[in-house]
């Protein structure tokens, strides 16, 4: 993320909307997201793979059923032992609970727990911040398009995922 009010870095300047100032974009964006979630990992003790499976625990979606172990092993590409091995850091942690499903005990379902939430919410505000500010120099119909343009390009990701056999 560049300093408020400094000027973006320049892009590709053959076309400013075509596919490579995209890539370029996403690849910065998603450079600094990783740099943020790897200083968090570090400032608590974990791994960048437990922040990983910390979002994926947030962000997971209702309409999916409640996040497993199982779930989130396929999500993040991890071994069964791995997996163990992230759901037990961020347990001791603090930052997720294990319950066991009601209707079927063998099945556990993980929550982030609040303490876990509260903690992330302090560390992340910054982030929240920068995000309401960039948000707040487009109007709402310019940031409707953003939304629908990053909501295509996730399910697109996702298809990617099932087609390379990756979830």
């Amino acid at each position: 993320m560049s300093a408020p009010g400094m000027p973006s870095p320049s892009l590709p300047a053959d076309d400013p909307t075509g596919l490579q100032s995209f890539a370029v974009l996403l690849r910065r964006m998603n450079g600094e997201f990783n740099r943020i979630a790897q200083e968090f990992a570090q400032a608590h003790g974990l791994h960048l793979t437990d922040v990983q499976a910390l979002i994926a625990i947030l962000d997971a979606d209702p309409d999916d059923g409640p996040m497993t172990p199982g779930r989130l092993r396929r999500q993040l590409n991890l071994t069964s032992g791995a997996m163990t091995a992230c759901v037990d850091r961020l347990e001791r942690a603090g930052h997720v609970r294990r319950v066991r499903a009601v209707d079927d005990r063998r099945v556990v379902h993980l929550h982030y727990a609040a303490g876990g939430k509260s903690l992330a919410r302090d560390y992340f505000r910054p982030l929240a911040r920068s995000t309401d500010t960039a948000r707040g120099r487009f109007t709402p119909d310019e940031l409707a398009v953003v939304v629908r343009f990053l909501a295509e390009l996730n399910r697109e990701l996702v298809l990617l995922r099932r087609d390379t056999g990756q979830g």
